[in-house]
């Protein structure tokens, strides 16, 4: 008896572990929606199984024609896939994967890997719900990664499939967010508080620094920010490049009133620990459940600098601003406290890129073995919970490398398609572990074929940036760990008369005939040059060390996942091979079948109703 007592409970257990299972399906509400275009006529929703490897787009429009939805690359919508559907006027639905021939002719993809959920029309809207795999077999199907994606979508006035400029838009998307659903909710004892710059007159000029410093909420016990969000006039949008917080050292003397940050007055560039950061593109940010900034105990910080980065290119006269940063915090304490990590190349004064590269890597490196002896107190080992990359206009690609004990560990974050207009705070799919002793490396990927001159790093749009920002917990002391090359070295690598100092060096290279030969040198002699990497910490203690830049291993690509459709194209069949459909299940379908507990499998094959009747009849 308590055999088919216990067989009946494990029964109940995976009937509630079917019923709570995470499918994606045609009702399923999906947790992230953009506007599409600047008129709001196409709103995308999406979800995604990271397991399964399987995302469901939504795509609502403002018309009785036909919709399309996909992904294209950075510089052409020629070769973007685009999955189209309608409604005709019989009500019989149409729905395709295709992708562009050319800028207005689609072609059907000979494997349709694209599973419609769903497909309405309306008097006022056209509305298509639809699945496919993160990465499919078929070469026309561009893949979803956690990189930035190109979300390409169109639309028809009528159900004539045809594209047309004025209807068609591509808008960059971090698709593969992680804990930063459309929908959090705040805690009941929500207060807000403002960091801003008032009426501050933008100068005439191609790029501004605007620095000041303001009091942090002023609370009797400790507390937590949990969220932050641009403050921004919306006539002003386009000239606000970035905003920036720094917690500053309680025993900083500060100045006061607005001045450039990086001018003749060098108390507005003091604080160099950043808690939270906006940048051009970004939205607001609400940090995992389990982590918040600390604010209103002795070790907190009481003041900020406020940075505001503006670019006025366009000289415009007259224009005032008053942008800032929207704090949410709240009583309600979390587990952890935050801090954040900038690691990268020191931007001043040794950060070339040489003109007309088709590609150019800068490297900066961190080693962690002094932040104890920096910190003042044991290091404890940081979890890493987001981050955000940042370059300038020149940037390509950025990833985050860690070694242990001289091997690659792993890559920490990555971004191979990065876009300037589009800088926001990422999840990480998985909490990642810093330990002290380890070593962080930061891979810039630059094109600077529209140049004919040197770039160097600096604060101007014009200048470039390598950074990386991690943030972690529980927090520490360290505010920033930069590396930079031996510049001597590569002035002697490409066989220039070195000088004696860094920057008449640079002057050396602005004179060198910038062949692909000599890039390729310059490439080259960076990252075999000894690095030195500086340690600040949050009351601008610094200190130097050195070290050598480790090789980086690619990581490979996942196998693809064959249509149940359609044809899989022959030059696709890579070494990783292939994760096969199962037959009639849809991928999600799949998943879930993979996630199931034993008893709830025994219990679709059909196998727990004879077991329990074979026991049954035993007792």
């Amino acid at each position: 008896m308590a055999c088919v007592i216990l067989l009946k409970f494990l029964l109940l257990l995976a009937l509630e572990a079917t019923l709570q299972s995470h499918h994606l399906g045609p009702t399923s509400h999906l947790r992230y929606s953009r506007f599409l275009d600047p008129s709001s006529v196409l709103f995308l929703r999406w979800d995604f199984d990271l397991d399964a490897e399987v995302i469901v787009f939504e795509l609502q429009v403002r018309t009785a024609g036909w919709v399309g939805v996909g992904i294209t690359n950075r510089y052409t919508t020629v070769g973007g896939d685009l999955v189209v559907g309608g409604v005709l006027p019989d009500g019989n639905v149409y729905f395709s994967d295709q992708h562009l021939l050319d800028e207005d002719t689609l072609v059907e993809d000979g494997s349709q890997d694209a599973e419609l959920l769903g497909l309405t029309e309306d008097a006022a809207y056209t509305t298509m719900r639809f699945s496919r795999p993160f990465r499919s077999c078929d070469p026309h199907d561009q893949d979803i990664t956690s990189d930035t994606m190109r979300v390409l979508a169109a639309y028809g006035l009528d159900d004539t499939l045809k594209l047309r400029r004025e209807q068609t838009f591509v808008k960059s998307i971090f698709l593969l967010q992680i804990f930063h659903p459309d929908d959090l909710e705040f805690p009941a004892d929500t207060m807000i508080h403002d960091l801003e710059i008032t009426d501050f007159l933008i100068p005439e000029v191609d790029t501004t620094y605007a620095c000041t410093f303001l009091p942090l909420p002023i609370v009797s016990e400790k507390h937590h920010i949990f969220k932050f969000e641009p403050k921004l006039l919306e006539h002003n949008e386009t000239m606000v490049h970035h905003i920036l917080v720094y917690a500053c050292g309680n025993a900083s003397a500060l100045p006061t009133g607005i001045s450039e940050c990086y001018g003749f007055d060098p108390a507005f560039s003091l604080c160099s620990q950043i808690i939270v950061g906006w940048a051009v593109g970004g939205l607001s940010y609400q940090f995992p459940d389990e982590v918040g900034i600390s604010i209103g105990t002795p070790l907190d910080p009481q003041w900020i600098r406020l940075e505001i980065h503006y670019s006025n290119f366009h000289n415009l006269p007259g224009v005032y601003d008053s942008s800032g940063i929207r704090l949410y915090y709240t009583a309600q304490l979390r587990e952890y406290d935050m801090g954040v990590l900038q690691l990268g190349v020191l931007t001043f004064p040794i950060h070339f890129l040489p003109p007309g590269a088709e590609s150019f890597m800068s490297y900066g490196l961190c080693k962690t073995e002094k932040f104890e002896e920096m910190n003042g107190a044991p290091v404890a080992d940081m979890k890493v919970v987001n981050y955000l990359l940042h370059t300038h206009l020149a940037g390509r690609a950025l990833k985050a490398v860690q070694y242990r004990s001289g091997r690659q560990l792993r890559t920490i974050c990555k971004d191979d398609a990065y876009d300037f207009n589009l800088q926001e705070i990422r999840d990480l799919p998985h909490l990642v572990e810093i330990k002290p002793g380890d070593e962080l490396l930061i891979e810039c990927n630059y094109q600077t074929l529209d140049r004919d001159s040197m770039t160097f790093g600096g604060t101007s749009t014009l200048n470039e940036m390598c950074l990386v920002f991690l943030f972690y917990y529980p927090r520490n002391n360290i505010s920033s760990c930069l590396g930079y090359p031996d510049i001597t070295h590569v002035v002697q690598e490409l066989g220039e008369e070195a000088a004696v100092s860094p920057m008449e060096n640079l002057m050396v290279m602005d004179n060198v005939e910038w062949t692909p030969e000599n890039i390729k040198i310059a490439e080259k002699a960076c990252k075999e040059a000894q690095q030195t990497v500086m340690l600040k910490t949050i009351d601008e203690l610094i200190e130097n060390t050195t070290g050598w830049i480790p090789d980086i291993i690619p990581t490979l690509r996942g196998p693809c996942s064959e249509s149940t459709g359609g044809k899989v194209e022959p030059q696709d069949q890579t070494p990783a091979g292939f994760r096969a459909a199962a037959g009639a299940l849809s991928s999600s379908n799949t998943a879930a079948l993979r996630s199931m507990p034993l008893a709830a499998l025994l219990l679709l094959q059909g196998t727990l109703p004879w077991l329990l009747a074979v026991l049954q009849t035993a007792v």
